[in-house]
């Protein structure tokens, strides 16, 4: 899903004085160019989950290997997305942004033709350097190629049709999987990608910021090695365990790099991340907010369509579907729950929207198997999204009245870095808690059922795979009924387990609101900004 400062990140940074704005069929244009191009990245955000256990039984992944076609994308859009508007500041906004969308597409069609796992992770790493360059770009262009009377429409504008595509784009996922191949989910982003650039070249002017600094090279490169060894860390624990000395190396890597990273800052004149803007309360809280209650949403994002498919049975095409309910909601309330923040400041809402958020992970966690959608999981989709619709507007609003105007900016787009990171981490940590729980459950139900040793080991051997484990030919029809159920219900064990486990990060977030959000001045009036 798309996170908290979206559609903030650079229209409140580095304001550049138009002379005149651009004429209005030249606007429609610019629209049509950055909504195609923000859309591509948002959908291949998502979508590839649907896809997941498609991705699984083609290529005989085990789940680290399919966690690492999800985190190699979002690992480098969420370390180089700052960089990735400083770029376009100092070099062009439209000519960064065209190397941003050339990349992806170069990218999504070696993600269509990969021939291996490893192919298809490393092509999807280099999507996410394209996307970190298209994403903070396509809203630049919309703010400083319109004046001030339009463009807050045109925002608007960009914001609601990329909702809408958003939530298509599983569905269009799912579809294509179903009926055609899972390559075409990344094939499709060649004829738009196209689109963008030849309107790019043909109706969009350049433009530069007229402050703009020197790029915090130390800072981009510390921030993407520790998130990179933390990541790999985590991941690769799973299947070469924490003794292995790859593992512990790269996370004691992530973790230096890291505290390299804040020294960098602390002593960097134009760092990338200001550190100064963290000793305000509200920004603080707010970011930690951001952390609890994304990483519980990312993991909620990557294991949810493997349960539908895996275990519940669902077409690919359904389980799109069945997240349609969470996206709509958030957008037909965001405007509603924007105004709850000028009637009760931004403090009531962020408790109480992850208390709601908490309630729906917890409903999560009820479900077996083959339990009726209406029932067993559209009641958990609607109590989830209306906790995150009554959330992220004020969660927007804190972040972005926490600095200065010529911060804003910035601290918008920290807080987006924050969101993926969190996803990221949250699939690498809790990805490891499911296997450990899918093992442990699976060894216990096992032992009560006589299975041959050459069956039982070659079931332990191919654990990591989780639902996706094939029981092995050898059993007689009856034997592998049994054992694929006992397959499944380990899932389940686990899946629920996580989903406690978002819920209680919901809950810390609430918590973190509370402690660290100041109660509104004046009751009944918009909050005024506090530096």
């Amino acid at each position: 899903m798309r996170t908290p400062c979206d559609s903030v990140l650079p229209s409140a940074a580095n304001r550049v004085k138009q002379k005149a704005g651009v004429q209005a069929d030249t606007e429609k244009w610019i629209l049509a160019a950055t909504i195609l191009a923000s859309s591509m990245a948002f959908i291949d955000s998502t979508v590839v989950n649907v896809a997941l256990p498609a991705l699984q039984a083609n290529f005989h992944a085990t789940v680290t290997g399919v966690q690492w076609v999800v985190e190699a994308y979002g690992l480098f859009l969420g370390a180089l997305i700052l960089v990735g508007g400083s770029l376009g500041d100092l070099f062009g906004r439209r000519r960064i942004f065209l190397v941003g969308v050339a990349i992806f597409a170069v990218a999504s069609a070696g993600c269509g033709a990969a021939s291996s796992l490893n192919q298809l992770i490393l092509t999807r790493s280099i999507q996410g350097i394209g996307a970190a360059l298209l994403v903070p770009g396509s809203l630049a262009i919309i703010s400083n190629s319109l004046d001030d009377n339009r463009r807050g429409k045109a925002i608007g504008t960009w914001s609601g049709f990329t909702a809408i595509t958003t939530a298509i784009g599983p569905v269009l996922g799912g579809w294509l999987v179903q009926h055609a191949s899972w390559r075409w989910v990344f094939f499709l982003n060649l004829p738009l990608a196209a689109a963008v650039m030849a309107i790019s070249l043909w109706r969009i002017p350049e433009s530069h910021s007229a402050s703009s600094r020197h790029l915090d090279w130390l800072g981009t490169l510390l921030a993407t090695l520790s998130l990179g060894g933390l990541v790999s860390g985590f991941v690769e624990s799973v299947n070469l365990g924490w003794s292995n000395p790859v593992v512990w190396g790269c996370v004691t890597a992530g973790v230096g790099c890291l505290l390299g990273f804040v020294f960098a800052e602390a002593r960097e004149a134009s760092p990338m991340v200001p550190l100064s803007l963290f000793l305000n309360r509200s920004f603080s809280g707010a970011n930690l907010l951001t952390l609890f209650l994304y990483s519980a949403i990312g993991i909620f994002f990557f294991l949810f369509p493997l349960n539908l498919i895996q275990v519940q049975g669902y077409s690919s095409t359904a389980t799109g579907a069945a997240l349609l309910p969470f996206i709509v909601l958030m957008f037909v309330l965001s405007r509603w729950s924007g105004g709850l923040v000028a009637r009760y400041g931004p403090r009531a809402p962020l408790i109480i929207g992850p208390i709601i958020a908490a309630l729906g992970f917890a409903l999560f966690a009820v479900p077996a198997m083959a339990g009726n959608y209406w029932k067993a999981f559209f009641p958990a989709i609607i109590v989830l999204g209306f906790g995150m619709a009554v959330t992220v507007a004020p969660l927007t609003t804190v972040v972005m009245s926490s600095a200065d105007q010529d911060r804003a900016g910035t601290a918008s787009g920290i807080n987006n870095a924050i969101a993926r990171v969190a996803g990221v981490l949250a699939i690498a940590v809790f990805g490891i808690v499911l296997v450990y729980a899918f093992r442990s459950h699976l060894g216990q139900t096992l032992a009560k059922v006589s299975l041959p040793a050459t069956a039982l080991q070659e079931i332990q051997s191919h654990e990591s795979r989780l639902a996706g484990l094939q029981v092995p030919t050898n059993l007689d029809a009856a034997t592998t009924a049994s054992v694929k159920q006992l397959i499944q219900e380990a899932f389940i064990f686990g899946f629920r387990i996580v989903m406690l486990i978002c819920s209680g990060l919901a809950g810390l977030a609430a918590a973190v609101a509370g402690v660290m959000i100041p109660k509104p001045r004046t009751r009944g009036k918009p909050i005024r900004r506090h530096a």
